[in-house]
């Protein structure tokens, strides 16, 4: 159960002296957040570069609310305090030492409280000299106000250390959360998975880190991109994490990307040196980067727009464009495939009236502005058409094979696959120079992400078209190269097979399911768990994008068997009320 952590009275001259050891992002973050409530904080950090970077730091920091800080290299500086945060980074060694120290100086009876969130707290209380002394905080990414933090404690733990815990939590204005020891380590092993495989793919040269965040932010509503993530948590920090993972695991997948340490032998660490995958100003802001952006003189105008299919996704992308103001033809196999199709979509707009997203007035436009057909021949005058049929590449060839010859000399042909190829489309089509990927996200009313997917034979006026067209939709294009899984399904589906995986670890928990989504939502602010989003997207769907991607990249991405099994038993998700988190069977 997540409770949100009353906003603590400002505190008094007797307020307890708080210690905080490292001073990386962990610690820096912990710092400023105890201060910004006025409390007394001691700093330690033995890296002198990283005690300068602090100083000018908070000296930049436009507030400068509550005691100045004390901060050395000497733990010294600890004696009396009145707790201590230890800090440094996921490290047995690291710990132990830090630990150690302040044990040195600090009495019997100072409760100390570490960060650990993977090490085993039992043991690390028992290497640490003092066990009662010792609680542990998890703080899953660095703590600002209102982020997530789980008290924990052990048999050995003192009432005084177990308190001392809550106490940080209520001093730095964070809030308390449940999450479970194994939970947390699943949790955190599976989201760093993501950010490795994310760093892996930004090594490659295939799109910008600013693609990667943006695209991953937007299609999985991610609280923040993989990249920054990555430099908020310190990729040092995040490099040790990964090698513990590997050494432990011997997965593949969590031997550290080389970028990683390129970067750190750089000096680059993330947020907390100033710079990493992005560039910080003294406040540890980053700063404005030049990005490219699209060049759309070459647009050209999009008023009627063809749409061929008749699910889910072109169901969404036709209420988009009629909504927009389009003319819109959705063309369908069948003429009771069409008005489903159409039927679909009105309730869809009586619903976006409800929720009052759009007016009576703008509905009422949307289903003046659709008609359906049964031949593509009904989208000859259409200046833009979108294929958002079956994921087969025959059933695709065929469609932009007959588009090819229908519609007229320029017009965007467009298909929203992300796990075919654009450039088999392109081919069938014989006008490749007018054929691009548009990978919209479901629900497409709601979805702010389009993926813009390009062969090396599309045309800069194809671009510019399809790029004004999104923006003009209240879209977010991201431009990438055709390549399978594109950014957001390449790198989501590393991260849910590696969830699958968990399925078949020996000594898996009996809620390995329910435990880990909850875990990824609480820890990270995730919207919501690997297995719901399986259920959300289609286990079918999945099973199927795996297999295109492991076909493509058969060392990364391997389909489960587990899931093949599930669609097999025909378990298909929220599209069928049975899948791993979505079941008319669920024992109440």
């Amino acid at each position: 159960m997540t409770t949100p952590t009353p906003t603590p009275a400002p505190p008094s001259a007797t307020a307890p002296v708080i210690g905080v050891v490292g001073l990386g992002s962990i610690g820096e973050a912990l710092l400023r957040a105890l201060r910004a409530t006025g409390h007394r904080v001691i700093g330690v950090d033995t890296d002198l570069d990283v005690l300068t970077r602090l100083t000018r730091r908070l000296k930049a920091a436009a507030t400068a609310d509550g005691p100045e800080p004390v901060l050395g290299d000497d733990y010294g500086l600890l004696r009396g305090s009145d707790l201590v945060v230890e800090a440094v980074p996921e490290d047995w060694d690291a710990k132990t030492k830090a630990l150690g120290r302040v044990h040195e100086v600090c009495p019997p009876g100072t409760p100390l409280v570490t960060t650990t969130a993977t090490l085993p707290l039992a043991r690390l209380a028992i290497a640490s000299g003092r066990p009662a002394d010792l609680a542990a905080l998890r703080l899953y990414t660095p703590p600002a106000a209102g982020s997530p933090a789980e008290p924990v404690h052990t048999a050995l733990t003192s009432p005084e250390a177990a308190r001392a815990a809550h106490q940080v939590v209520e001093a730095a204005r964070l809030t308390a959360v449940q999450v479970g020891t194994q939970a947390a380590v699943d949790a955190t092993a599976l989201v760093l998975n993501l950010l490795n495989r994310a760093a892996a793919l930004h090594d490659t040269g295939y799109v910008s880190h600013h693609a990667i965040d943006t695209a991953m932010r937007l299609g999985c509503a991610l609280p923040a991109g993989p990249l920054e993530t990555l430099d908020a948590m310190g990729l040092d920090t995040v490099r040790a994490a990964l090698t513990d993972l590997h050494r432990h695991t011997g997965d593949p997948s969590y031997a550290p990307a080389p970028v990683l340490t390129r970067l750190i032998d750089d000096g680059r660490r993330g947020r907390t040196s100033g710079r990493g995958f992005y560039t910080y100003d003294d406040t540890g802001a980053p700063l404005p980067e030049h990005t490219a952006t699209a060049d759309t003189r070459a647009a050209r105008t999009v008023h009627r727009v063809g749409v061929v299919g008749s699910g889910a996704m072109a169901r969404g992308i036709a209420e988009v464009t009629a909504t927009a103001g389009h003319p819109t033809v959705l063309v369908a196999r069948s003429e009771d495939k069409a008005r489903a199709a159409l039927d679909g979509i009105a309730d869809s707009l009586v619903r976006a009236v409800r929720r009052g997203k759009i007016t009576p007035a703008t509905r009422d436009q949307a289903l003046a502005s659709l008609r359906t057909g049964t031949d593509v021949a009904a989208l000859a005058a259409c200046d833009l058409i979108v294929e958002a049929a079956a994921e087969d590449p025959h059933v695709k060839r065929d469609i932009f094979t007959a588009l090819g010859q229908t519609s007229a000399p320029g017009t965007l042909l467009a298909t929203t696959t992300s796990s075919l190829s654009i450039a088999a489309c392109a081919d069938a089509s014989g006008r490749p120079a007018d054929v691009i990927g548009l990978h919209f996200f479901n629900p497409a009313p709601v979805m702010r992400l389009v993926e813009i997917a390009h062969t090396p034979h599309t045309s800069p006026a194809t671009l510019a078209t399809a790029h004004t067209w999104c923006d003009a939709l209240g879209k977010t294009p991201v431009h990438c190269p055709d390549r399978t899984g594109f950014i957001v399904n390449s790198l989501l589906f590393g991260y849910l097979g590696a969830a699958l995986d968990l399925l078949d670890r020996r000594g898996a928990d009996d809620h390995v399911i329910e435990n880990t989504d909850t875990a990824v939502q609480r820890a990270y602010g995730y919207p919501m768990g690997p297995f719901a989003l399986l259920d959300t997207i289609g286990l079918d769907v999945s099973l199927a994008i795996q297999h295109r991607l492991h076909d493509r990249f058969p060392a990364t991405h391997q389909p489960s068997k587990a899931l093949a099994e599930l669609v097999t038993a025909g378990l298909l998700g929220r599209k069928n009320r049975d899948g791993l988190r979505t079941t008319t069977h669920r024992v109440p």
